[in-house]
């Protein structure tokens, strides 16, 4: 979503049960679901364990479906996701995306803008989970560094990437969160 600027912190978060959680996950739960590296060629180096995710070919009709990573992850991460939704966002929308996102050792995410219409209407949330000194983010031309037990926002329709120079892999939450009232516009234009 266009948020006027290129991040929004969101504040201190209490997100260690899903950094446990997280990192406890097997290297198969991490392979369970390669469709996002597949689907989006700006994904291949990273790994995914995904919870929730949105049927791009019924857009704008909002079908969503729990994945493997529901299992995994949804009891730890529920609480993460309703506290930053109720501190930071209206009431009565829906969480369309859901995921662990691993950026490995060494690899980048090119720079690119979400082009999906699905990417428009949703705030896309990101909960560090792990990170180093050399992990930059980079969103329309400037450098960010985010920290762990902290939560941010991003304007996904900047250019942005993603680079990980560090020895360790950097990990995280990542959920898009679509307003009761964008998802109005979309069933009366749909």
């Amino acid at each position: 979503m266009n948020i006027d600027v290129p991040l929004r912190e969101l504040g201190p978060i209490k997100n260690e049960a899903l950094g446990e959680k997280i990192l406890s996950l097997s290297e198969s739960a991490w392979n369970e679901n390669s469709s996002r590296q597949e689907e989006f060629e700006v994904h291949r180096a990273t790994q995914s364990v995904v919870m929730v995710f949105v049927n791009l070919e019924s857009w704008p009709e909002i079908e969503i479906t729990k994945e493997a990573g529901w299992d995994h992850l949804a009891e730890a991460a529920l609480p993460v996701m309703n506290d930053i939704i109720e501190r930071c966002y209206p009431p009565g929308g829906t969480v369309i995306r859901a995921m662990a996102a691993k950026l490995l050792s060494g690899k980048k995410i090119i720079q690119h803008w979400d082009k999906h219409p699905s990417f428009h209407c949703g705030h896309r949330i990101h909960v560090p989970i792990t990170t180093n000194p050399r992990v930059r983010f980079m969103i329309d031309g400037q450098p960010y560094q985010f920290k762990v037990g902290e939560a941010y926002e991003i304007n996904n329709q900047k250019n942005h990437s993603v680079m990980n120079k560090g020895k360790d892999d950097r990990i995280t939450f990542i959920f898009d969160y679509v307003p009761k009232e964008e998802i109005e516009k979309l069933s009366a234009n749909g």
